[in-house]
């Protein structure tokens, strides 16, 4: 497999010199990409009862899809279009706030395309559909090539890279891939490639995934990053909106159809990953409370698979105007204090003990109070002499004095949301609090 991707070692030969970085940022000037952002993320429970899943808080400060987002912003790809559809308020408040600082003189911009039947009488019906929707605006825009990427997962990736890739390959269409244990691969489409990494198939969410050569407990999955040259784009997707039996969908529909006709290639998440240097390629997608959990929890270890702290390949969000985290009280029974934790703005811990947490902008802990290996979003407040441990506490809880939430699975679970690894989710109409909505 490692031979496919020659042609893109040698288009990287040159980059020192100039002429390979020359050849990649004309590509990406050439490109549109397109954000599906309107899923809910049902798997994702109460969390997403208020918000899109892309609009879901991530690793302190970020929403899902800002990593999407500066992927194609760092990458150079600076024609952006986002789709939404599912209670979309949030993102795009947050995509107003936070991304406004594109240029349009310089072509530059991130164009909101919420479901609004510009073809006949439907809201978005599939990822390929929403697509098909926009294809006037895609048109106008005049693409050589189009990014279709998922908002929703976490991941760094040099989407230059995989385009130097598409063209030299001479494909119709890309996707990047990447390996998972196989017994979690039947949550995604498995592609199987030949050994010029070309598409010989392509299965959407099979129930016995089928193993990379070789490698009996690995499947390689799509990571719901494709590249299309457009006027191709463009005819496939006209094709499907016309077939009644279609779910206008990329991997349902789209993909299957192209494969055993026309040049498809996958991509090696590898050759393009930033930041990865050791270790496996970072790649998450959080669709679950366990997954969505576990994945912040990577980010507060001491060298997290996912580096924040990389300069050169920036995440990018909205950044409000916040005074510093603040500790008080130095007391042997009440000391403000957090170990292996990340403490966002604007939140005291007051007399009270975080460790191995994720506490986003705003939050408050109360004296005498302890919060262990839990997820904490923004404007929570804890009260006196509570217990938090292996929870998810949603925006604006209000946790009262002397709760518990973590300590009995069975009091946990006629309350709240508890998973099956044992993860609580706490959200305010959980509590009894209304915080959306007339009071």
């Amino acid at each position: 497999m490692q031979e496919g991707n020659e042609a893109l070692r040698q288009v990287y030969s040159t980059t020192r010199s100039g002429q390979g970085l020359r050849f990649v940022s004309q590509l990406t000037r050439d490109s549109f990409a397109m954000v599906l952002a309107g899923g809910r993320g049902s798997r994702l429970k109460q969390l997403t009862d208020w918000r899109s899943k892309p609009a879901v808080p991530f690793a302190g400060k970020f929403r899902i899809i800002d990593f999407t987002l500066s992927n194609c912003v760092n990458s150079g790809i600076r024609r952006i279009g986002v789709a939404t559809q599912y209670k979309s308020q949030s993102l795009i408040h947050h995509l107003q706030r936070g991304w406004s600082f594109l240029d349009g003189r310089l072509n530059e911009f991130i164009d909101l395309l919420p479901a609004q039947q510009q073809m006949g009488e439907d809201w978005y019906k599939g990822t390929a559909d929403a697509v098909f929707q926009n294809l006037d605006m895609l048109r106008r825009n005049r693409p050589k090539y189009i990014l279709v990427l998922s908002g929703d997962h976490v991941y760094k990736m040099d989407y230059g890279r995989m385009l130097a890739f598409h063209v030299a390959e001479e494909a119709d269409m890309t996707v990047a891939c990447i390996e998972v244990p196989r017994e979690e691969a039947s949550a995604f489409g498995i592609i199987s490639v030949d050994e010029d990494w070309r598409v010989t198939r392509f299965t959407e969410k099979p129930r016995d995934p089928e193993p990379v050569p070789g490698k009996p407990d690995r499947s390689l999955v799509s990571m719901g990053v494709y590249v299309f040259n457009a006027g191709f784009l463009f005819e496939q997707l006209i094709r499907d909106s016309d077939d009644p039996t279609s779910s206008h969908d990329f991997g349902k529909d789209i993909i299957p159809h192209i494969v055993q006709r026309y040049r498809v290639f996958a991509h090696d998440f590898a050759g393009s990953c930033v930041g990865s240097d050791e270790g496996e390629p970072y790649w998450r997608d959080v669709g679950t409370l366990d997954a969505y959990w576990e994945a912040n929890m990577d980010i507060i270890r001491v060298t997290p698979e996912l580096n924040l702290y990389d300069d050169a390949w920036p995440i990018w969000t909205y950044q409000e105007q916040l005074p510093p985290a603040k500790f008080v009280f130095d007391d042997d029974d009440r000391r403000g204090m957090a170990v292996d934790s990340m403490v966002s703005g604007n939140c005291i811990i007051s007399g009270a003990v975080v460790r191995r947490s994720l506490l986003f902008s705003g939050v408050r802990v109360e004296e005498r109070s302890v919060v262990e290996d839990s997820v904490i979003l923004p404007k929570v407040q804890i009260g006196r002499n509570a217990v938090i441990r292996r929870a998810i506490i949603d925006k604006r809880c209000r946790i009262p004095d002397g709760t518990q939430i973590g300590v009995n699975r069975e009091d946990d679970a006629r309350r709240f949301h508890v998973t099956e690894k044992g993860v609580t989710l706490v959200t305010p109409e959980m509590l009894g609090q209304q915080v959306h909505g007339i009071r």
